[in-house]
């Protein structure tokens, strides 16, 4: 099969072509930054082209060039300022319109793209519960109103055009490299497995991580599909406070300087961080490695990284 990434040289889409690749699927890559070192290691291994996503012409002469048979659209800003919404509407609104459309005018029906927890707003709007794909979305800062806009898309384009258009809200996604987005549950992996100090404000902050190995792996799963019985599905994660986060780091680093202002006051301000995700599951028979595995994998990347032994 012949898939083309968009905006593949992020934080996850060099783990989503990995494992095309290696399951033998040809992969074209449009990305605006073509010499990233991100691709170095599949530039043998896949095609990679220049293109912006919020240009239409770059779109669509990229899919025509590769003729995909799916495509996968992860090219979204995240964790910009909300002070300059310009860039993030053309990137994650005009982009997204861009990879529908092209898609559509040239008779590519299956297109695969990441939204957000972020359109579900904070956990408290929702109460102590997990929330489903049929929840409300009460997201509010513009990168949650934009993904809530994307699904709008995809469901228009799916009615109107009979398109198969599938779209996958992440929750956390944590790993070793990651340096945009939500940070406090990298930071609180990452400095340590450095032997560097790391502080937060709450311990009770809660959060819901969920790996980019296992994440990366959903994404190649659904985009696989010829169809899909749902046309959004939740991620789900690891529910966890910062403090619980903290402890199972030290089971591997029992020396780790992770300090907090205070035990309590964060609670009430956390993002999602109970989701469900029993589309997935049951439709893709996706099942998350444990996480303090995870856990263990990060700070050793990051320890070999750093020339560090490694731990547990």
């Amino acid at each position: 099969m012949r898939i083309a990434v968009l905006g593949g040289s992020g934080f996850i889409g060099p783990r989503v072509m990995r494992r095309l690749v290696e399951q033998g699927h040809e992969v074209h890559c449009m990305d605006i930054a073509p010499n990233a070192p991100a691709l170095d290691p599949l530039r043998d291994q896949i095609r990679i082209m220049h293109g912006d996503i919020t240009l239409m012409d770059d779109v669509v002469e990229a899919l025509a060039e590769s003729k995909p048979d799916r495509v996968l659209n992860l090219a979204y800003a995240l964790g910009a300022s909300e002070r300059d919404p310009h860039p993030q509407v053309r990137l994650n609104i005009l982009g997204m319109d861009n990879c529908f459309e092209a898609a559509r005018i040239l008779g590519i029906r299956r297109v695969v793209y990441a939204s957000s927890l972020a359109v579900y707003g904070p956990q408290r709007l929702h109460g102590e519960r997990m929330v489903t794909e049929d929840d409300l979305r009460l997201g509010t800062g513009i990168y949650a109103v934009s993904k809530t806009f994307n699904e709008h898309q995809a469901d228009w384009y799916n009615r109107a055009y009979d398109m198969a258009i599938t779209g996958i809200r992440p929750a956390n996604i944590t790993g070793p490299d990651k340096v945009r987005g939500s940070m406090n549950h990298v930071q609180c992996q990452v400095l340590p497995a450095r032997n560097a100090p790391v502080g937060f404000p709450h311990r009770d902050t809660m959060t819901l991580p969920l790996h980019v190995e296992d994440i990366a792996e959903v994404f190649v799963r659904v985009t696989l599909a010829e169809q899909t019985a749902y046309s959004i599905y939740n991620s789900g994660g690891h529910a966890t406070s910062m403090g619980d986060l903290a402890d199972t780091v030290r089971e591997f680093l029992p020396e780790a300087e992770i300090t907090f202002d205070q035990d309590a006051g964060g609670r009430e301000a956390s993002g999602l961080y109970l989701m469900d995700n029993s589309r997935l599951v049951e439709e893709f028979e996706i099942q998350y490695a444990p996480f303090p595995q995870r856990v263990l994998e990060t700070i050793n990347e990051v320890r070999r990284s750093e020339g560090l032994p490694a731990v547990g």
